[in-house]
């Protein structure tokens, strides 16, 4: 259950690409937006797009497997009677009952941890490296493993502690005020998140001066953005992808960029991705995540509270569980949230890409570089196939796909630059 909620408490991202070249257009008037889309789009073929739609088409049967990952494990745990024991440890530990279901946290994290870790290496390290998308070794991947392991460890237990705190207090509306901790925890983690986690996983360093600082700062003053602090971060020792991100709330508010970004782009490229990431501040997307997170988590609660009780007195006796506030019951509320969240998934998808969307507008008022975001959009190829249909984009994707961004850049070419120059990317090199 919480396994989930807490893939929730994370920060933005996005790409960058590399460079083209003018041919015989220059000095139109106007440009024809598909054709001008189509140059870009189509720099993808042969070997790397199949390559690329593999991986991305792989990821969709990756949502069903992960599904049942997680809902054998938890099965196997109640039906083995690991969660009862669990539970009669930390009564054992702890006589007060407060303190129980963090108590219980402990092994149950862990027990998770080990049973899901096959499919983890398989998913994160092994699949990454075939597709060429892993820079680390086994040993530096499994360091960071760990490194999560341990947060998950300390907010787990006071999560479930607070959640548990609500049962026993309300036992007939606790998913309405399990909703409210969820929604707290969310929020300190945006707080939190960007000066206590990420800089476990990399080493954050202040941007140099230059033209390229200059051009970010200035475009933060614009809007009223805090850009004190802008840093770069070495993702480049876990993978080649590219991303930025305006993060925090209030005294945490900061800029960061990868190394990826700053090495493997040019000046239009790094505007085109810090206007979009500017967007998701500008317009208020962190708020209106945590609003849109928090009504599906309800959502989601609501059908636990209604689903386990009857759950609890038809196999409780076999399992060990003798009511919702026994915190036993946590793989069951798993097993629950974890088939919820699987239907929701198109939805939850639908509703990021439309924030991804507006961002994208943004970004292009904001930098005035279409060709930049079209590279952008295309360096995307690298992990997400570019052209889906139409059906398969609503599903499956929570950003706009590479070619709706392109298409998006070049209507916005054709509609704002004056006497606009039709680009032809050619050959996109591949770092």
């Amino acid at each position: 259950m919480f396994r989930i909620l807490m893939l929730f408490i994370a920060a933005a991202l996005i790409a960058g690409l590399p460079t083209e070249s003018l041919f015989a257009q220059a000095g139109a008037s106007a440009i024809d937006v598909e054709q001008a889309s189509r140059a870009y789009i189509d720099t993808l073929q042969g070997a790397e797009l199949e390559k690329s739609n593999q991986y991305f088409e792989g990821g969709y049967w990756l949502i069903l497997w992960a599904a049942l990952v997680g809902l054998l494990v938890d099965f196997a745990i109640l039906q083995s009677r690991l969660s009862a024991r669990f539970r009669d440890w930390a009564e054992r530990v702890a006589s007060r009952k407060w303190l129980q279901p963090a108590l219980y946290a402990f092994p149950y994290v862990i027990a998770g941890f080990l049973f899901t870790l096959p499919w983890t290496i398989y998913t994160g390290f092994f699949r990454e490296q075939q597709y060429g998308l892993m820079s680390q070794d086994f040993g530096g991947w499994f360091g960071e493993q760990m490194i999560g392991l341990v947060i998950s460890l300390v907010i787990f237990p006071l999560l479930i502690m607070a959640i548990f705190a609500v049962i026993r207090r309300a036992p007939k509306t606790w998913w309405i005020w399990g909703t409210g901790v969820i929604s707290i925890f969310l929020f300190i983690g945006l707080l939190l998140g960007p000066v206590f986690i990420a800089p476990l996983f990399n080493d954050y360093s202040e941007m140099a001066e230059g033209p390229m600082r200059d051009r970010i700062v200035a475009m933060a003053a614009e809007y009223d953005i805090p850009a004190d602090n802008i840093y770069v971060f070495d993702q480049s020792k876990q993978h080649k992808r590219i991303s930025a991100n305006v993060s925090g709330i209030g005294p945490t508010i900061r800029v960061s960029l990868n190394d990826n970004l700053l090495e493997r782009t040019d000046p239009a490229e790094v505007a085109a991705v810090m206007g979009h990431e500017m967007g998701h501040y500008v317009l208020g997307h962190t708020w209106r995540t945590v609003l849109i997170l928090s009504l599906i988590v309800a959502v989601g609660l609501f059908v636990v509270a209604r689903l386990a009780p009857r759950l609890i007195e038809r196999h409780g006796g076999k399992w060990g569980i003798g009511s919702i506030s026994d915190p036993a019951v946590i793989p069951l509320l798993s097993l629950i949230l974890t088939v919820y969240f699987f239907a929701a998934t198109p939805a939850i998808n639908s509703l990021i890409r439309i924030n991804e969307s507006d961002a994208d507008r943004f970004g292009l008022n904001t930098a005035r570089e279409p060709d930049g975001f079209a590279k952008v959009a295309m360096r995307l190829s690298e992990y997400r196939k570019i052209e889906p249909g139409p059906v398969e984009e609503m599903l499956f994707f929570d950003h706009p796909s590479g070619a709706t961004r392109v298409r998006m850049s070049m209507q916005w070419k054709a509609d704002h630059v004056k006497n606009p120059v039709m680009l032809n990317p050619g050959k996109l090199e591949k770092e």
